[in-house]
């Protein structure tokens, strides 16, 4: 039975029409039977809530009302009027018509509130005369990928746990954490209803060389004792293949050489550093003239190695 449309949507006779308009999206998605399937009073409580806002959502109806002229059910109080309101299904009116809620006319489009919660084009789309479309559930996983591949871009194939197999493409700057929407290859839907979405988070797997920090990455090159002193041309890794890299003379443990544009790539294009770290690196095994000179220039040189602040 109907009652007072103020009360059924809990909001004062004073509320604004934002307010009655939050009030309605609330209960109608608490109530809304593809949220409760197979639930009768919930059903029942969506229509009274849905009757109830085609009165007081549109301005003129709910005026009509304020004063008088129309009752809960949306009918006119003039004696002899013989047009319908409610859930009558009469042409013209508002409420549930064919498993799908309309508005009367003039009134507010409940398709229009309804698709914006739930993602369709309003609750009854595709339905027959006694269901309700839904749209299917969306699939969430997680793809693992190199870091040169979050670089470059690349195309991937992902297992779902269902057993289907689908080609990912890597957008170039990919980032960790990063999901990709495959519109349509979700759960399917209801009732006719759109399938859902899958939705893919990307992870980048740690690399041996590379730190990524940003948009640069960092990673330490070993160099000898003779090309730090001495300087030298060494080669270096990057992503895009190996380059030649220039040690200045007299290089100590912890010199940072920058190679321009040779690190990673933002989503936006730029492409970041490569920071090269030198570490200064004895032979493994020391021979007996190095020994020798080590101890020479000890005695006869001595000084004191201090950190950097």
């Amino acid at each position: 039975m109907a009652q007072d449309p103020y009360q059924e949507l809990g909001v004062a006779r004073s509320a604004s029409a934002d307010d009655i308009r939050k009030a309605f999206r609330k209960l109608a998605k608490q109530y809304h039977p593809d949220q409760n399937p197979g639930d009768k009073k919930g059903e029942e409580r969506f229509k009274r809530v849905s009757a109830a806002f085609d009165i007081l959502g549109d301005e003129a109806k709910r005026h009509k009302f304020d004063r008088g002229e129309l009752d809960v059910d949306g009918r006119e109080t003039h004696p002899g009027f013989s047009g319908g309101g409610g859930f009558s299904g009469a042409p013209g009116s508002g409420g549930f018509q064919g498993g799908a809620f309309r508005s009367g006319a003039g009134g507010v489009n409940f398709d229009d509130i309804l698709g914006e919660m739930f993602g369709r084009g309003g609750p009854g789309a595709g339905a027959g005369p006694r269901g309700f479309s839904g749209k299917g559930a969306d699939i969430r996983a997680r793809l693992e990928i190199d870091l040169e591949d979050a670089i470059k871009g690349v195309t991937r194939r992902i297992t779902f746990g269902d057993g289907r197999s689908l080609e990912v493409t890597i957008p170039k700057g990919a980032i960790e954490g990063m999901v990709l929407r495959l519109r349509g290859q979700g759960h399917p839907g209801r009732n006719g209803g759109p399938a859902g979405d899958a939705l893919i988070e990307l992870g980048i797997r740690p690399h041996p060389i590379y730190r990524l920090a940003g948009d640069d990455l960092h990673m330490d090159l070993p160099v000898s004792v003779p090309d730090a002193v001495l300087g030298a041309k060494v080669d270096a890794a990057t992503p895009d293949g190996v380059v030649s890299l220039t040690v200045p003379k007299g290089s100590n443990s912890g010199a940072v050489l920058r190679l321009k544009a040779r690190g990673g790539l933002s989503p936006e294009g730029k492409r970041g550093d490569l920071l090269v770290r030198l570490v200064v690196t004895l032979p493994e095994s020391p021979d007996a003239e190095l020994v020798t000179f080590a101890e020479a220039w000890r005695k006869d040189r001595p000084y004191t190695a201090r950190r950097k602040s």
